[in-house]
């Protein structure tokens, strides 16, 4: 399956070695594709950068092993990506886009009510309902 990660879950999985960074592990060798596009990667430098700079070379060892595309994709007309807010548009759309099953974020915030909905072909996963859902982790 292909996932699409969210900046947060990049930033979480770089800046510790706590459950994003296992759940990250788990679902490569588990052979699911973990996918992130420039947008995403930018932002969780940029987060990096300023919180946790002694981080950033953990997150060039994750982006190893994820499928990450340089380009940003398009907005999507999809009536949920456009009740996102503006920041987190590209997100949902770069998931849509790259042709992803499912994406993960711990943004509860701005896509908490998207929890569990499929907007596009991409299902929305917190970090566990996607380790308990596709990884049977609890």
């Amino acid at each position: 399956m292909r996932i699409f990660l969210d900046a947060n879950i990049l930033f979480s999985a770089a800046r510790s070695d706590g459950a994003e960074r296992r759940l990250l592990e788990d679902l490569r060798q588990a052979g699911h594709q973990c996918v992130a596009d420039g947008y995403v990667t930018g932002e969780a430098r940029r987060n990096l950068e300023i919180k946790c700079p002694s981080a950033l070379s953990s997150l060039s060892r994750i982006l190893e092993h994820v499928d990450a595309c340089r380009h940003v994709a398009p907005a999507a007309s999809h009536k949920q990506i456009q009740s996102l807010p503006e920041k987190d548009r590209p997100v949902l759309a770069a998931a849509i886009h790259l042709g992803c099953q499912a994406m993960v974020t711990g943004g509860k915030m701005h896509f908490g009510a998207l929890y569990g909905l499929t907007i596009g072909g991409v299902t929305i996963h917190s970090p566990q309902s996607l380790a308990e859902g596709l990884l049977g982790i609890r």
